[in-house]
């Protein structure tokens, strides 16, 4: 069982990917944070196993939590969601060291599969 901080703009999202995750036996966080400053003080007090969060949101983008969240030891891996998803995206993202780009909508499945291989499992 890994902890999993959901970082999402949408209560509906963050709700049905709490739900997945929490049915496949995680320890499941939902946050929604304020501003980019916020992040690495999060995880580094909530101490996430992994971070799953929205590409597009207002304040603070998923580009902006890799980059916060790879600052905070030990590093956090670090799973994106987003609803438009090109190559260049991808690209920059890895360089920040994200472990998957996935596309919403998702299933459960799909999801579960790709949270387990972030987590190196």
């Amino acid at each position: 069982m890994a902890k999993i901080l959901v970082i999402d703009d949408s209560r509906m999202m963050r709700l049905y990917l709490g739900r997945c995750l929490t049915q496949a036996g995680h320890d499941v966080e939902e946050w929604l944070p304020g501003s980019a400053m916020e992040v690495t003080e999060h995880v580094e007090q909530s101490r996430p196993d992994l971070i799953l969060t929205d590409y597009q949101m207002p304040g603070c983008n998923g580009a902006t939590v890799a980059r916060m969240a790879g600052r905070s030891e030990p590093k956090v891996p670090v799973v994106i969601l987003t609803a438009f998803k090109d190559e260049d995206m991808v690209q920059n993202l890895r360089k920040l060291g994200v472990e998957q780009v996935l596309t919403k909508p998702i299933a459960a499945e799909a999801l579960v599969g790709a949270v387990t291989e972030a987590l190196g499992g």
